[in-house]
């Protein structure tokens, strides 16, 4: 009787090691594709062209890069269970958006990259549970504006790169809880010193001259003007800025609005301009799965699963049969 049962015993052991291999190994000694250094707790997922996070990394991971891949979108809990992480590389990537709470677990992250991606905004309180970080870097997106405090609880932030995006303004105030910044980079970005709105940015880089970089901040395209030596006669226009490259100064929306109907010709807007206007875009991509297993490692690893459990399997009906 110790035939079967021993053998029942190793289909058991068989399948659960099937079993943990098919929910996505991370690690390449596991079967996986990420490089992991189990003495200084990171992994390494770099240049694996992944659409979207591996499974399965481990929840004692101090430092994670999966930046040179082909990340496009980010499920909401996607690190909630890596509350250890003080390093998080997501740089050279194509992320277009990021969910709201995305972060919200990491609240022992000093470092987060985001260089090089697709990002046109920022979720409402995006970093506000990330309050022990020192480095954030935006640089090289597409961001045409900033929510309302997005980086008031950011008060141990060091260095903020905002470097070549599309801001023309940022909320007023949303500097002021920085107390501890050294160095921010606003560069390369089409500064709209016509409105108003810009007067915040030009007091606030002029009352902290020792923040360096700020002060290369430049006026439009052609950056030819420094924000700092814009003039409130210069700055006179009370600009709304809708989700578009484009600012529309509200004399001219007053003057629209105040217009008689009838002396206003009715043109036809074709839709997909009008969707343009608002900001609208069909998706150009659908939620793949995740290419933890794409490796001939982790294939390997599976098949030979199966075979030794259908080895185990046969092996229980054999003695059953004899029993």
């Amino acid at each position: 009787m110790m035939g079967p049962v021993l053998a029942a015993c190793l289909l058991i052991i068989l399948s659960t090691a099937w079993i943990s291999q098919a929910n996505g190994a991370t690690c390449k000694k596991d079967g996986g594709v990420c490089t992991c250094n189990d003495n200084t707790k990171s992994v390494d997922c770099s240049y694996k062209e992944l659409t979207a996070i591996p499974s399965n990394i481990p929840t004692d991971t101090d430092r994670l890069v999966l930046n040179y891949n082909k990340l496009r979108e980010l499920e909401p809990k996607a690190f909630h269970h890596l509350n250890k992480l003080t390093y998080l590389n997501l740089q050279f990537n194509k992320l277009q958006t990021l969910p709201a709470g995305v972060f919200d677990q990491l609240k022992n992250l000093e470092t987060l990259w985001l260089r090089e991606n697709q990002l046109k905004s920022l979720p409402s309180g995006i970093f506000d549970k990330l309050t022990k970080i020192t480095y954030l870097d935006l640089n090289t997106n597409k961001l045409q504006s900033l929510p309302e405090g997005v980086f008031d609880n950011l008060a141990k932030l060091t260095r903020l790169d905002l470097q070549i995006n599309q801001l023309r303004s940022v909320p007023n105030g949303a500097f002021d809880y920085l107390s501890n910044i050294k160095t921010l980079w606003l560069q390369s970005n089409p500064w709209d010193c016509s409105c108003k709105d810009i007067l915040y940015l030009r007091d606030w880089i002029n009352d902290n001259k020792e923040v360096t970089g700020a002060q290369d901040a430049a006026c439009g395209d052609q950056q030819s003007k420094a924000v700092l030596d814009v003039t409130e006669e210069e700055a006179a226009e009370d600009c709304v800025y809708p989700n578009t490259t484009t600012a529309i100064p509200t004399t001219i929306i007053t003057t629209l609005a105040s217009s008689n109907d009838d002396d206003i010709p009715e043109l036809p807007v074709p839709q997909e301009n009008f969707q343009k206007f608002l900001g609208y875009q069909e998706p150009d991509h659908l939620p793949t799965q995740p290419q933890c297993l794409m490796s001939i490692s982790g294939y390997l690893g599976l098949m030979m699963s199966l075979v030794l459990t259908s080895a185990a399997i046969l092996y229980v009906i054999h003695f059953l049969k004899k029993a």
